[in-house]
């Protein structure tokens, strides 16, 4: 995989940049802000499913070995392979209890936990996250190392425990001393990981802060667009659609170049979830989304996110991820910005990265530094606020990132006042 793909997966992935201009920006009320904050920082719901009894993720063995990939260290890459194998009873599928299992919003990692690949209560590891997307989906090793480092980095304890919750907040359990957030809000925090526009998930703000349970009506409307085939067009039809909806209805819409995460994650529909079928048709949704049809035929929510029968993994691993989130984006381009109020969106602009509010498509690697410089930096959850994050925290972000950055020649200092020039294609 290319430097600058790699650097592009992890830069696209957090769902909060927003740019430090915004709060100038005409239109912007920035009184409005704090009372917004407020709203977040009570986001968390007091009834997280506990369990007393933890147990890690069920280990690969000899005899079930899947990709190879242990502890962190690569597998093979090379699939095609039955998961669940035939006889592995550890990672047979069970559905997850609602008093001790925690779920998110990300049926990928879902259907993970409910086969035991991260541990099936959702207090789940940087390694296991690495070592699971390898072993089932055979994703690239370094999209999987990226993916984890934002999502124990943003919603986690990466410099602790390295420890992250699959959706509520489980601080108490996530968290290490050397953490310094008064909270670890794990994948159900808004606009960190999860972000509005999501393809089966509520915006935030327009259901009382349920951003993580499934939606049966969206997942209706998904699947009238993909007509069977849920690939690159039809899902980039829907991603408008679900944004035209968000920006209409939510007066705290916020879609900033970070968003292009959920460009990705739709992407794993067609690349990952078919697996060597390459066939993203309904039944391979309705196991993955965890829905059934009732006797009348419309989908329902069975809460059970699982890998199909007699399921193999994509042959090749998958790394390209940064080419079809551009792909994707391109054949529906939207600006970046956010509401303040229902009806006064405000675009986002960056010299000559981001122009009316879209990415400029001649020059993509400028953007990769800007998107860079602001996930190294401050993390804001909407329109000009900003929750700074650990110094430590931030730090363990940046050692990730910045070999990447430099080898894209983005400026790596962000007080140096310089631009990046441009990349190189190496």
């Amino acid at each position: 995989m290319a430097p600058k793909s790699i650097f592009f997966a992890l830069a696209a992935v957090n769902g909060a940049l927003a740019y430090p201009w915004v709060p100038q920006m005409p239109g912007v009320d920035s009184s409005m802000i704090g009372a917004r904050a407020q709203e977040l920082n009570a986001r968390d719901a007091p009834n997280c499913p506990f369990n007393p009894n933890h147990e890690p993720a069920a280990p690969i063995t000899d005899q079930f070995p899947y990709m190879g990939a242990k502890n962190g260290i690569p597998g093979s890459t090379k699939g095609g392979i039955q998961v669940p194998a035939p006889g592995d009873t550890a990672h047979a599928f069970r559905a997850p209890n609602p008093k001790t299992d925690i779920r998110g919003p990300c049926p990928g990692l879902n259907v993970l936990a409910n086969h035991g690949f991260l541990a099936r209560d959702g207090i789940t590891t940087y390694n296991e996250l690495v070592d699971a997307q390898q072993n089932v989906y055979n994703t690239g090793p370094f999209l999987a190392n990226l993916l984890a480092i934002a999502g124990v980095g943003l919603t986690g304890d990466i410099v602790g425990t390295t420890k992250m919750s699959l959706g509520c907040d489980a601080t108490s359990r996530t968290a290490s001393s050397l953490n310094l957030l008064a909270s670890e809000g794990g994948l159900n925090s808004h606009n960190k990981f999860e972000a509005d526009t999501s393809l089966t998930r509520n915006d935030f703000f327009l259901a009382d802060g349920d951003n993580y349970h499934f939606n049966t009506t969206l997942f209706t409307q998904m699947m009238s667009v993909c007509n069977g085939n849920c690939g690159r067009e039809e899902l980039a039809l829907y991603r408008l659609q679900r944004y035209e909806a968000s920006k209409a209805d939510n007066g705290n819409f916020f879609f900033g170049p970070g968003s292009l995460l959920l460009f990705g994650a739709a992407s794993f529909l067609y690349e990952l979830m078919p697996g060597s079928s390459h066939k993203p048709d309904e039944a391979t949704m309705m196991s993955f989304f965890g829905a059934s049809k009732d006797a009348s035929g419309n989908y329902v929510n069975n809460g059970q996110e699982r890998l199909p029968e007699n399921w193999y993994n994509r042959v090749e691993h998958y790394s390209n991820v940064s080419e079809e989130i551009l792909a994707m984006y391109a054949l529906h381009p939207v600006p970046f910005g956010g509401n303040v109020g229902k009806g006064n969106f405000n675009g986002l602009n960056s010299g000559t990265d981001i122009v009316n509010g879209k990415i400029n498509p001649d020059l993509p690697y400028n953007a990769l530094c800007l998107m860079y410089q602001a996930l190294t930096g401050a993390q804001p959850g909407l329109l000009g606020v900003a929750v700074n994050l650990p110094v430590n925290s931030l730090n363990a972000i940046t050692k990730g990132l910045a070999p990447m950055a430099a080898n894209l020649g983005c400026p790596t200092n962000h007080n140096d006042g310089s631009q990046s020039t441009g990349a190189n294609s190496s």
